[in-house]
């Protein structure tokens, strides 16, 4: 059994500065702003059809190897191009999912004839009007959205 005395260590906020935290969360937020822009350009890179393969493979092989300048020069030299394919991505995106709201809803009318919807909204006016009761109402809605 051990019985020397125990000695108070520093905590470890004492050897760490209020500066030195600041700083560190400044390191730590270029780090992920320089992955993100980092990321962001490859997949730029691969999504531009207005490169050639063996153009994609340069750009690729100077932002891997020298990640500094090629990201800059890339930056410089396709930066607008860049923004012009994440405007026309964002509106296939768009488009997309509008048609698919489309066709959601017109499958919905079609399997049930006025929709699921107009369903729900004929039984509440029942139930306001007092023509079924709350467990009626409760039964219908349930089967109508089952």
């Amino acid at each position: 059994m051990d019985t020397t005395p125990l000695t108070a260590s520093p905590l470890a906020a004492t050897d760490y500065p209020l500066l030195n935290i600041f700083w560190t969360m400044l390191e730590l937020f270029v780090w992920i702003l320089w992955f993100f822009l980092l990321f962001k350009i490859i997949t730029d890179i691969f999504r531009s059809h207005d490169l050639s393969g063996w153009g994609k493979a340069g750009w690729l092989i100077l932002v891997i190897l020298l990640p500094l300048i090629g990201v800059l020069v890339y930056l410089i030299a396709r930066g607008q191009s860049m923004g012009k394919r994440d405007l026309e991505q964002a509106r296939q995106n768009d488009a997309a999912f509008k048609a698919y709201i489309r066709d959601a809803a017109a499958s919905d009318t079609a399997q049930g004839g006025a929709g699921h919807v107009d369903d729900l909204a004929k039984l509440a006016d029942l139930k306001e009007k007092g023509a079924i009761s709350e467990e009626e109402y409760q039964k219908a809605k349930a089967k109508i959205l089952a």
